[in-house]
């Protein structure tokens, strides 16, 4: 599984403040979505190119009006003269949530552990699922993108933040008495 950057995921969360109807209308299995998204884009004359657009390119994120927002993106794409999309998704996966499960269970606190545990468990119903399409085109040295995802994977990439969270807590452990 190809896990997208962590800071991409607040300005898509922003960006769903703009669009709140797009939320609500997401499967929880982009995969005839993306199906769309492939005839769309070879109906259009132009090529896709499998890979992930990272943080560290200077990106354009879009902000969707509709549901069938993607279909504009593919448009302007054409209309800047994109030769090709970039395309990209992931597909959750047995081993992705097997190691959510054991960094959880080594790493978190009791107090907070029993409910994020139950929640990485019930992501196990999404397995081989498609949660997240980004599509991107380069104009004049910018990337710009659409992303989409479903709500479970939403809550997989925030319970992976809060396991990187936890890896960083240092808890000091020592004796002031010898002072």
């Amino acid at each position: 599984m190809v896990c997208p950057s962590q800071g991409r995921e607040t300005r898509r969360a922003e960006q769903h403040i703009f669009c709140d109807n797009t939320h609500c209308m997401q499967p929880d299995n982009l995969i005839s979505l993306k199906d769309d998204m492939v005839a769309f884009i070879a109906g259009h004359g132009m090529r896709r190119l499998n890979g992930y657009v990272t943080e560290e390119v200077p990106t354009v994120l879009f902000e969707e009006e509709n549901s069938d927002g993607w279909k504009d993106f593919v448009e302007h794409a054409k209309a800047a003269g994109a030769p090709f999309i970039t395309m990209s998704e992931v597909v959750l996966e047995r081993e992705d949530i097997a190691l959510l499960l054991d960094q959880l269970r080594e790493e978190s606190f009791p107090e907070i552990d029993a409910l994020e545990v139950e929640d990485a468990e019930q992501l196990m119903m999404h397995v081989g699922k498609v949660g997240y399409l980004q599509l991107g085109f380069a104009h004049q040295g910018v990337m710009f993108i659409f992303e989409t995802a479903t709500d479970w994977y939403d809550s997989f990439q925030q319970l992976m933040e809060t396991v990187g969270d936890l890896g960083g807590i240092v808890v000091e452990d020592r004796d002031d008495s010898d002072d």
